[in-house]
Formats: structure tokens, C-alpha cells, sequence
């Protein structure tokens, strides 16, 4: 490598010939006689030795100090300092270039390390190289390997995203392929060309399956700069999707048959207004008119129910909007289960008294007639009685008499069938009967005779 100050310390020594004069030249001037001049050649030369070994020890302090040299610049660099005249001036000519190529292939392999492809093909070939080569690589070289790194990663991270589209992916596949010039060409002349069709056809996928908001949106891109198109792509038919789910969430709101009047009110008045009241609805209002209709109906249900159900409703009304709704979704079963069982037991309770009544009742009759008929029975007995005792008084024939008797007896035991204590009082009547009428005919015989 030329270094401009040693080159001009070299001309200046070149030049001094002619600005000093030499020792031939003072001999060839008159001098005065007996007149020895001064010793001109050997003070010149003193001089410009002193001189350059000031200038080479300052252009090795400059170079020791500078930020391109390294660990062997300045180890051979200081070693001279430490030297003669002769020793800078040899570090300057011969080994100032090898301690360079030297400390060239350490910056190299830190380049390497981690490089992609193309720097790794051009740093490995330097590191084979002479010094200029080296020099060559550190300048430029890998800066011009790295931007085809750079193109070639970018490429790759395109073909990666799942957005890019087929047009993009056609030709980035193809750029790969070729030359660090393909690869260059294509991101920055070809890609936005191609990038601009595939943005257009998905602007038109989005469109034809869009809502509402999301169609508008989209139709009104395509009418402007591809500028337009882009920002519906990342931004617009985001905000226009919003707008078409808020609409439909509101629309599944009002189709819900248990949605309260509150909400259904709220809603339908934010389906008339804005994306904005949309969103306004569905953040702020909805929650609370859902928790005003929720505790309506808890207080209707509980005004409607039965004891169980009134004392879950009030429970819940003096709790928190948490106890509303376990009253609405589980509280009101559980409190219409109590009240249904407590009714079921209070009908079961009527029904065992109303079948208890009848049966009481009978008892009732069956004692009463049983009572009238040993009466009956009694009479009927004592008649017979007179009207064997007095024959005379009473003529009936024999046969009358037991048709009476027996007549009497069948009335007593048909009576005595109904009531167990009417059947042993109508056996004893039927035995005293019986007993009786033998005595009778007994009798009615002894007179006759």
C-alpha cells in the first residue's frame, strides 16, 4: 500500500540533492584563500536522516493508534518503535503489509462467523486470497455478498408468509433460482407489480363473501388507488368485519326468544344507527338492560310462585345481581320442587280425610240399625210370647204361627248379615223364638185332647 506521507518524505529526499548543494558543487565554488568552509554535505545528510526517522516514527504512531489497525500492526508496529532508524523505515517498506493481511484474515473469520451463504462463498475465497484480496473483501466485498444474503432471506420470509399470493410466490421461486441480480430485480422492480394483482384478486374474494359492511367497504377500494386497496387489506375490511359481527351478534340477540323487553328495545334502536352504536350497544348498554330485565322477571316469578318460590325471589332481591341470576337459573326449580311436594302432601292429606268420612259415617248407620232392629227382634218376641199364652185370645193356626216365626227369623238374620252384633242378637231372638213356638204347639196339642 502507498502511504502519502512516506511518498512525500521520499520526494523531499529526492529533491534535496537539488536544494542543497553537494559536496562537488561547494569544491567547484571559489573560496576566499586560506579559508576552510564548513563540512556542507555531512551536516545535510545528518539533517535528513534526523528527518526521516521523525516522519516514519510518526506515520507508525499514527498507524498503531488508528482505528483500521490490529493486534499485529501494532505488535510489529511498537516492536520498530522500540528500534533504530533503520528498523522503522524496514517495518514501513516490508512488514507493515504482512502484519496486515494478517490481522485482514481474523476481521474475516469474524465476518464469517455467522454469515449467510453468499458472504461465506466470497469471505472463504479472501481468506485464500493475497492481501489485496483481502483488503478487496473487508471494503466491499462483504457488504455487497450481504446485501445478496439479505435479498435472498427476504425472498424466503416471502414465500413463507401464507398471505403472499400465487402471483408473488411464481415469481419469488423463480428469482431463488438465479443470479444475486434475479434475486435484487425482483424485490425492487418486479415483486410490486406482481404484489398489486394478487391484492386485487383478494380484495375481490373478500368482497364476494363479505357482509354488508365488509362489501361496501371493499367496492369502495376498488374504485380508488391500488393505496386504497392496500389499506382495506390491512386495515379497512377489519374494521368493516367488526361492524357486520357487531350486526349480527345484535340480530342473534333479538332472535332469542328469551331476551327481555329492555334489551330487545335497546337493540333494535341500535340496528337503526351507526357501526359506532353498534358497538356502544353491545359494550355499555346491553349489560345493563339484561341485568334491569333479569331482575323484572325474578320479581315476577316470584310474585307468581308459591310460598318457596316468594322467599328465593326476596332472598335474591336483598343478595348481589350474582344471587338474581342463580334465583333465575337454578333458585326458582329448586323453590317450585319445595312447593310442589308441600302441595302434593296437602292433597294427599285431603284425600285420606275425605275416604276417612264415609267409612265413619257407616259405622254410624250400622250401630243405629242394629240398635232398631234387636228392638224390632225384642218385640216381635214378646208378641209371640202373648200369643202363645193366650191361645184364646190370640186363635191363630199352627201353620201361621211358623210362618211367623220363621218370617221372624230370616228378618233377624238378614239383619244380623250387615252388623256382626245384629247377627248374634238375631241368633239369640231366632233361639227364643224357636223355643217358644215349640211351646206353643205343645200346648195347642194338651187342649185339644
Amino acid at each position: 500500500m502507498k502511504l502519502p506521507k512516506v511518498s512525500a518524505v521520499i520526494a523531499a529526499a529526492v529533491l534535496a540533492p537539488v536544494l542543497l548543494q553537494s559536496p562537488a558543487s561547494a569544491a567547484d565554488n571559489s573560496q576566499p584563500t586560506g579559508v576552510t568552509g564548513p563540512d556542507t554535505a555531512s551536516d545535510a545528510a545528518d539533517d535528513h536522516g534526523t528527518a526521516q526517522e521523525k516522519s516514519d516514527r510518526a506515520e507508525i504512531e499514527r498507524i498503531i493508534a488508528g482505528t483500521e489497525s490490529w493486534s499485529k500492526v501494532r505488535e510489529v508496529g511498537e516492536k520498530a518503535l522500540k528500534g533504530t532508524a533503520a528498523d522503522l523505515r524496514h517495518f514501513l517498506e516490508v512488514e507493515l503489509e504482512p502484519a496486515r493481511h494478517t490481522d485482514n484474515r481474523v476481521l474475516i473469520a469474524r465476518v464469517l462467523d455467522g454469515a449467510g451463504p453468499a458472504v461465506t462463498k466470497a469471505g472463504e475465497k479472501a481468506l485464500r486470497g493475497t492481501y489485496a484480496e483481502s483488503e478487496a473483501f473487508l471494503k466491499e466485498g462483504q457488504f455487497t455478498a450481504r446485501a445478496e444474503d439479505n435479498d435472498r432471506a427476504e425472498i424466503e420470509r416471502i414465500l413463507a408468509d401464507k398471505e403472499t399470493g400465487p402471483g408473488v410466490r411464481e415469481a419469488a421461486e423463480q428469482a431463488l433460482k438465479g443470479t444475486a441480480t434475479d434475486m435484487h430485480h425482483f424485490l425492487t422492480v418486479k415483486m410490486p407489480r406482481v404484489r398489486e394483482g394478487d391484492d386485487r384478486v383478494k380484495l375481490m374474494q373478500i368482497l364476494s363473501r363479505g357482509g354488508p359492511a365488509v362489501r361496501a367497504a371493499a367496492n369502495t377500494a376498488m374504485s380508488g388507488t391500488y393505496e386504497d386497496v392496500v389499506k382495506f387489506l390491512k386495515e379497512g375490511q377489519y374494521t368493516a368485519r367488526a361492524e357486520d359481527n357487531d350486526r349480527a351478534e345484535i340480530e342473534r340477540i333479538l332472535a332469542d326468544k328469551e331476551t327481555g323487553p329492555g334489551v330487545r328495545e335497546a337493540a333494535e334502536k341500535a340496528l337503526k344507527g351507526t357501526a359506532a352504536d353498534f358497538r356502544h350497544f353491545l359494550q355499555v348498554e346491553l349489560e345493563k338492560q339484561r341485568q334491569d330485565d333479569n331482575r323484572v322477571l325474578a320479581a315476577q316469578i316470584g310474585e307468581a310462585g308459591g310460598p318457596a318460590v316468594r322467599k328465593a325471589s326476596g332472598k335474591a332481591f336483598d343478595g348481589t345481581y350474582g344471587d338474581i341470576l342463580y334465583f333465575l337459573k337454578e333458585g326458582q326449580y329448586i323453590a317450585r320442587a319445595e312447593d310442589e311436594a308441600a302441595a302434593a302432601a296437602a292433597k294427599a292429606e285431603q284425600a285420606k280425610t275425605a275416604k276417612q268420612q264415609p267409612q265413619t259415617q257407616a259405622q254410624t248407620q250400622g250401630t243405629t240399625g242394629g240398635q232398631q232392629q234387636t228392638a224390632n227382634q225384642t218385640a216381635q218376641t214378646a208378641a209371640v210370647v202373648t200369643a202363645v199364652s193366650n191361645p184364646v185370645t190370640n186363635p191363630a193356626p199352627a201353620t201361621s204361627g211358623t210362618t211367623t216365626v220363621t218370617a221372624t227369623s230370616g228378618q233377624l238374620a238378614a239383619t244380623g248379615a250387615n252388623d256382626g252384633l245384629g247377627l248374634e242378637a238375631g241368633g239369640a231372638a231366632a233361639a227364643v223364638a224357636a223355643g217358644a213356638a215349640l211351646v206353643a204347639i205343645s200346648r195347642r196339642r194338651t187342649t185339644q185332647s
